[in-house]
Formats: structure tokens, C-alpha cells, sequence
């Protein structure tokens, strides 16, 4: 057997046994007969049940409301950032991006520490809501507030990319025959970029139906219920036994989901229509004797939904208690040196760790040989493992750490052990749901090099893995780093997946944050999530230090 089938073999056993079984075991799971051996009697009866008609119903409405925030904040975000020349364009647009850095349930506890009647900012300049009063924010319109928030970065970034491909022809055509800069705008501009944001829609649309953390924190106080804290409060009151059930609820949450990939499918075809793309950038508008105006009106906007929620929760975290007006008498660091002494918080930080430098060191590794096998080797088995490593990060990760119970509950045949409530469960789901974030970087870096190189290295009688080792992996090795970062970032504030699959001694960070401001102890909830906002910021700056330096493009707020 040549080393390039061994290869396979070895990517083709990763994929299938981490992605492919795990979602068609959940699928058959769903589309089993019922009790009376009626044909999708499962999902039927799950269809057929209230309580998932009004998740249902929630979950359309707070993600087109969502949605809605997200396109109008993300769209003018970009236009403003890269159309005008406004000061400080460039701290505003990360700035802009930083609810992607932050995880979901921090950026509604954010919020939450804001807006409620305990809230120290708002007691400090006396215009708190009176004490006894319900939390606005428990709510379903807080939850389409926070949210359309959370998501409006992916329409700005996806705005933003279309507003570089458009070419200054087209608006010096304007000037030339006398338009002013607003109807260029309107009648130039905004027509080329619909595609780039009815994809930034769908992507907020999928993001906002798959979004656990912020429901979870403002709807289950408010008794608002949609698809994905639904089957968490099925699988956290009835355990295993209503497998089959939530099956189905997750295969409504799929469907919903696959609807947002095919408007964004769309979306990306709509976007190679005829449009000459090969002139100069646009150049920013000037704005004259409004630029100060205007920069001060968005940067204000700016502080208030990306920077106040944060201040607020670190208000919050000093105040000694609940209802303690904050002053300098009043503040104090005991919040944050309880958690830092709490052992569990402190296994917590260990578990998230390690999850997240496995999972970052396993995924770049293996998102070289699939980039080289699918893009330099252009194998059809390598693509076909290629385009389903998407699945598992197109679907909510509720559905992916579904999958993981139904088919890790069970004894692993021919090992006979379960890994249910066992860190390799919440492993093999981060490995599952964040492959993705490493081997897009990775392939569209490959894609570029000439495959003559990986011939020359064949014809001299180099073997596959002497190919990969010497040829290969010193190109892709700044985007896999790169693509790494990201997805260290990312799992180690991970919630939905870990909410899910965790156990006595595998809490995570986002677990213990969740938990604590559930079970009321928000000042400890408020101090954590400071420091894991903290940690977050400054991985941050290293992904950016790391992808100016090496992969250029790969992080996200870099994005021209």
C-alpha cells in the first residue's frame, strides 16, 4: 500500500469516526419508527409536541430579529469604516469585531451586569431600574438585542470583503457625469454589495438559531424557550432516556440551519455575477466639515455596545456583593481572589487548556495533509473529506455534541468502554466541530502554490511523506499556526458543546461561568468572565502579531 493511500485511510478513519457516524447515527436516531412501529413515529410525535412548536416559533423569530440588528449594524459599520475617512478607522473596526472574541454567555452576562437593577454603572449615575424589578434584558427582545450584537461582525467582515472586490470605476463613473458621494452610494455602491450582505445575513441567521449561551442566560430566566436550550433542558431533566426526542428537535435546528447555508450558497453564486472587479479600490469618501461629527457619533456608538457591557462587568466584579452601591470605598478584589482559589474554577482552567491546545494541536496537524491531498493532489476521496469537515461547524454544536452522546453512550464496539461523561468525549467533539477553522486557512494557502512543486519532488523520487514533510509543511505551516490560534480562541471559551457533555471533574470555563451566574452568585460569574475576557484580549493580540507577521489575511480583523 503506497503512502498516499495510508494517508487516506488514516484522514478517511478521523473524519467517518468523528464526523460522519456521530451525525448519521443522530439522523437515523430521529428518523426512527415510533413505539408502535409507525414510520418516523419519533419525529412526529416530537413535532407534534407543543413545547417544540413555541421553541420553534422563538427560534425563527428572535433569529430573523437578530438577524435584522446584525445586517443594519454590521452594513453601516462597514461602510462607514471603509468607505469613509473617518479618524480612527482602524481601533474602530477592531473594536467593532470584539463581540467575535468575546464567548456568547459572557457577552449576555455583559449585558445583563449592565442593564439590571443591581447594575454599579447605572446605580453609580442613578438611573438604574428600581430594585424587585425584572431585568429587562430577560426577554426576548433582549435576547434579538444581545444577539444581533454577538453576530453582527460576520455581516461587517463579509460587507467589508465585497466592498474591496468593488472597483473605483465605477464610482469615478459617478463623479464624472456630476453624482454626489449619497446617491454613488445608493445607486452604485449598495447594488454590488447585496450579495456580500445577504451572505453576512445568512451567516448571522445560522449563527443566531445555533446560539446557546445568550438564550440560555436571558431566555431561561425569562421563560423564553428555543430549539437549543430546549434540548438542554430535555437532556438535563430526563438524561439519556429522551434521546430520541431531541434527536428530532435537532433535526428541525438542522433544517433551519441548512436553510441559512442555502441562502449563503446563494449568496456566493449571485456574487461572481457580471461585474468588472479587475480596476483600483475604492477610494474613502471624504466627509468635509462632518468628520468630526461623525466620527464622534460612532465612536460614541461604538463604546456603548462594545466596550460599556465590559466595564460594567468588571464593575460588577468588584462590588463585594449584590446591591452594593460601587465606590472606592466599596470596591474590592475578593471576587476575583475567591475564583482564582476555587479549586473547581481552577480544574475548570486546566480542562479548558488542554481541550483547547489538543484540540489547536491535533486540527492544524491534520489540516495539512487534507489541504494537500484535496487541493496540491486534488484526490476525490481528499475533497470528499474535505467538504465534510464542514459539517460539524454548519450545524449548531448542539446537534454535534448530540451526535457524540448517541453514538459515545454506548460501549465503543469491539473496545467495549463508553467515554460518555469522560474528557476523550468532549475531545473528540471539539476535534469534530472545530477542524474547519484550521483547514480553510490551510487550503486557501495550498490552493496557491504551483502543484509543479510537489511533482519535481515526485519525479527525484520523494515519497509522499517526504513530499509533506519538505515540500508541504514549511508552506502551510504559518496558516496552520494561524488557523491554530483561532481555534485555541475559540474552545476555550466553548459552552454549547461542553454544556452538553460535561461531567464532575471535566468543568470548563464556559461551564463554570454559565453555572455560576445560574445559581446566582453573579459577582464570582461577573469576576471570572473579566478574566476570561482578559486572556481572551490577549490571545487576540498574539493571532494578530502572528498573522501580520506570517499569514497575512488569516485573521479575521485583519480582513481589508
Amino acid at each position: 500500500m503506497s503512502g498516499e493511500h495510508i494517508l487516506l485511510a488514516g484522514l478517511a478513519v478521523y473524519i467517518g469516526v468523528l464526523v460522519v457516524w456521530p451525525l448519521g447515527r443522530l439522523l437515523t436516531e430521529a428518523l426512527r419508527p415510533g413505539e408502535a412501529g409507525q414510520v418516523l413515529g419519533v419525529l412526529f410525535d416530537a413535532l407534534e409536541n407543543r413545547a417544540l412548536s413555541r421553541a420553534l416559533n422563538n427560534t425563527i423569530i428572535t433569529a430573523l430579529g437578530a438577524t435584522a440588528i446584525s445586517v443594519f449594524v454590521g452594513t453601516v459599520a462597514a461602510l462607514v469604516l471603509r468607505l469613509t475617512d473617518i479618524p480612527g478607522r482602524a481601533p474602530l473596526m477592531f473594536l467593532m469585531l470584539m463581540p467575535m472574541l468575546i464567548p456568547p454567555q459572557i457577552s449576555a452576562l455583559a449585558w445583563i451586569e449592565l442593564s439590571g437593577p443591581s447594575s454599579p454603572l447605572l446605580n453609580l449615575l442613578a438611573i438604574a431600574p428600581p430594585p424587585g424589578t425584572t431585568n429587562p434584558l430577560y426577554s426576548m427582545g433582549g435576547i434579538i438585542w444581545v444577539m444581533g450584537l454577538e453576530h453582527a461582525p460576520l455581516v461587517l467582515l463579509s460587507v467589508a470583503a465585497g466592498i474591496a472586490t468593488v472597483p473605483r470605476d465605477l464610482t469615478e463613473a459617478g463623479r464624472i457625469v456630476g453624482a454626489r458621494p449619497r446617491r454613488i452610494l445608493l445607486k452604485i455602491v449598495l447594488p454590488s454589495l447585496y450579495p456580500s450582505i445577504l451572505a453576512g445575513a445568512a451567516l448571522a441567521f445560522v449563527s443566531a438559531i445555533g446560539n446557546f449561551g445568550v438564550p440560555a442566560l436571558l431566555g431561561i430566566p425569562g421563560r423564553v424557550t428555543v430549539l437549543t436550550t430546549l434540548i438542554y433542558q430535555r437532556l438535563n431533566g430526563f438524561g439519556p432516556s429522551v434521546l430520541g426526542q431531541v434527536a428530532a428537535v435537532a433535526l428541525v435546528l438542522v433544517g433551519l440551519a441548512a436553510i441559512g447555508l442555502a441562502i449563503r450558497t446563494y449568496a456566493s453564486r449571485f456574487a461572481g455575477a457580471p461585474l468588472d472587479r479587475t480596476g483600483s479600490r475604492l477610494e474613502p469618501f471624504s466627509l468635509g466639515r462632518w468628520r468630526l461629527a461623525a466620527g464622534s457619533a460612532f465612536w460614541l456608538f461604538t463604546l456603548v455596545i462594545a466596550v460599556l457591557p465590559l466595564l460594567a462587568l468588571l464593575a460588577s466584579a468588584l462590588v463585594p456583593a449584590l446591591g452594593v452601591r460601587l465606590s472606592p470605598e466599596t470596591a474590592s478584589f475578593a471576587n476575583f481572589s475567591n475564583v482564582l482559589r476555587n479549586d473547581a474554577i481552577g480544574r475548570a482552567f486546566s480542562n479548558s487548556f488542554l481541550l483547547a491546545l489538543l484540540t489547536a494541536s491535533i486540527c492544524a496537524m491534520l489540516s495539512i495533509p487534507i489541504a494537500y491531498m484535496a487541493c496540491i493532489r486534488r484526490n476525490r476521496i481528499a475533497r470528499l473529506l474535505d467538504g465534510l469537515a464542514d459539517l460539524p461547524y454548519a450545524v449548531p454544536g448542539t446537534v454535534v455534541a448530540l451526535g457524540m452522546i448517541v453514538v459515545f453512550l454506548p460501549p465503543i464496539p469491539v473496545l467495549g468502554i463508553s467515554i460518555y461523561g469522560t474528557f476523550a468525549i468532549l475531545l473528540a467533539a471539539y476535534l469534530s466541530r472545530f477542524l474547519l477553522l484550521a483547514l480553510r486557512p490551510v487550503g486557501a494557502s495550498l490552493a496557491s502554490i504551483d502543484p509543479a512543486l510537489d511533482e519535481a519532488g515526485r519525479v527525484v523520487g520523494a515519497r509522499t511523506w517526504s513530499r509533506l514533510a519538505f515540500i508541504v509543511f514549511p508552506m502551510a505551516l504559518p496558516s496552520a499556526l494561524a488557523g491554530g490560534l483561532l481555534i485555541f480562541m475559540t474552545a476555550i471559551n466553548e459552552l454549547t458543546l461542553s454544556a452538553l457533555l460535561w461531567s464532575t471533574g471535566t468543568e470548563t470555563l464556559g461551564v463554570m461561568v454559565f453555572f455560576l451566574q445560574y445559581e446566582g452568585n453573579s459577582p464570582s460569574a461577573a469576576a471570572l468572565a473579566t478574566l476570561v475576557v482578559a486572556f481572551s484580549l490577549g490571545l487576540a493580540l498574539v493571532a494578530d502579531l502572528i498573522g501580520r507577521r506570517f499569514a497575512p489575511g488569516v485573521v479575521p480583523w485583519q480582513v481589508g
